[in-house]
């Protein structure tokens, strides 16, 4: 996962998005199970007809389940096979990849772009609908359906208090030798016209299982089994808390990958290879709220 790119090398960026029900996640699995990273690299292999497989580095690895419409990777290429291939590589690559994965561009990446280490943010959507009669056929795919009605102003004024930088431990799955720091950035819900709850979620990074998680304990919050100040409340405590749920998979989608100008990559870089320290407390936990 350097920064920079080997002798005789291009660093080629991909804009992708793939529909996660039939995968087992974004990662290449040790039992041979069926990936999005394995997918992509073996048909990558075949349309430049190499006998190397080039590893893929992507901005966000996702879940098995977990959509995708924004996802972002890169990958280093011999220079004469980028130049041989990159004119007709995207209409090779749709002719051999399976239909729920797309690549949408394949271009020559700046200096010092990381798909994982530059990017500033992630956005995540969760949708969620309440509607008694459950989710439409045509979008089961991609919504939950919560049997209890949904009060969102009250799920709005609990995402308000795990807003800033803070140890989300509460809500990750620990990771040996892993940060639970993060800065949630964004943290907002909205009922559209045809019912369906959309939680837009966005942070510098995600640690595992924290949207899922998230969007677990708002909805006990907006279906009235815990107050508004609870989940600030399980946030300060900084352990799991049984009543959190992480919620299913299939409601959950990447939706773009934010990065700075090109002459800032090399810094974002390096601020986010730098370990972080646990913020200060404050109060009930909402520390360096926005």
């Amino acid at each position: 996962m350097s920064d920079k790119v080997e002798p005789g090398y291009v660093r080629v960026r991909l804009d992708l998005s793939y529909d996660g029900k039939d995968f087992s996640g974004w990662a290449k699995q040790a039992h041979g199970q069926r990936t999005v990273q394995g997918e992509i690299e073996g048909a990558l292999r075949t349309v430049t007809r190499s006998s190397e497989t080039y590893e893929l580095t992507v901005a966000g690895r996702t879940d098995a389940g977990v959509h995708a419409r924004g996802q972002v990777a890169h990958v280093d290429l011999p220079e004469a096979l980028w130049a041989e291939h990159r004119e007709k590589l995207l209409k090779r690559l749709a002719g051999r990849l399976s239909k729920d994965v797309r690549i949408w561009s394949a271009t020559e990446a700046p200096d010092g772009f990381n798909a994982r280490f530059s990017a500033i943010w992630r956005r995540y959507a969760y949708r969620v609908t309440d509607h008694p009669g459950g989710v439409d056929p045509l979008l089961r795919g991609h919504v939950l359906w919560h049997d209890w009605p949904l009060d969102v102003d009250a799920m709005n004024e609990a995402a308000r208090a795990l807003l800033g930088e803070h140890d989300f431990a509460a809500y990750c799955k620990r990771r040996e030798g892993a940060t639970t720091i993060r800065t949630l950035q964004e943290l907002s819900l909205e009922r559209g016209a045809d019912g369906i709850v959309t939680a837009t979620v966005r942070a510098d990074a995600f640690c595992h299982n924290m949207v899922r998680s998230l969007i677990g304990a708002l909805l006990f919050v907006g279906d009235g089994h815990r107050p508004p100040e609870w989940p600030g409340k399980v946030l300060a405590a900084g352990v799991r808390d049984s009543a959190v749920h992480v919620v299913r998979p299939h409601g959950l989608t990447l939706e773009e990958v934010g990065y700075p100008t090109d002459d800032l990559l090399m810094a974002r870089n390096k601020e986010a290879r730098n370990r972080r320290t646990p913020p200060a407390r404050s109060g009930a936990g909402c520390v360096t709220c926005d």
